[in-house]
């Protein structure tokens, strides 16, 4: 085999651990990545920095439970812990929508939304609970934490 082979095999096996790497869950230590998405108001949301606490909601029921519990709090709350709120609407049928974005537009808290096929790609998930991620200043994650909503979520803003 010669060097251009070699190179070419080389190139293409690197490009194809590309998106392996991609989708690696984030873990402790990692940096977390800026991003855009639009909120449930139809805003575009770019995110490139100083979040403290990054709440996930991979499914539609920790999803609700969260936003019921959001709803009934203080209204700067997010704000005030310096906390975005996702949620994954990806996937999410037609029908769902039309009914699922105009509630969710009543809430008075800002819920970033998953729309993409890849944009919850790093974010590690467990069945039922929401994902905690806990930033520091430099944004590097220095906790992950799966809760329930129903139960646990107050202890994530003490």
């Amino acid at each position: 085999m010669n060097l251009r082979a070699c190179l070419t095999l080389f190139g293409g096996l690197l490009l194809a651990a590309l998106p392996l790497r991609a989708a690696t869950p984030y873990q402790v230590g990692d940096t977390f990545e800026p991003f855009t998405t639009q909120d449930q108001h139809e805003q575009v949301y770019t995110y490139a920095g100083g979040a403290r606490l990054v709440i996930v909601a991979f499914a539609m029921s920790p999803g609700k439970a969260a936003n019921a519990y959001f709803a009934r709090q203080p209204a700067g709350l997010l704000a005030q812990h310096g906390a975005l709120f996702i949620s994954n609407i990806y996937g999410m049928p037609g029908v769902g929508r039309m009914f699922a974005l105009p509630k969710m537009k009543k809430y008075p808290h800002r819920i970033l939304l998953a729309d993409a096929e890849d944009f919850l790609a790093r974010y590690p998930s467990q069945e039922d609970k929401l994902t905690v991620l806990t930033l520091d200043a430099q944004g590097v994650i220095t906790a992950i934490a799966f809760v329930d909503p129903k139960t646990e979520l107050p202890g994530v803003f003490r």
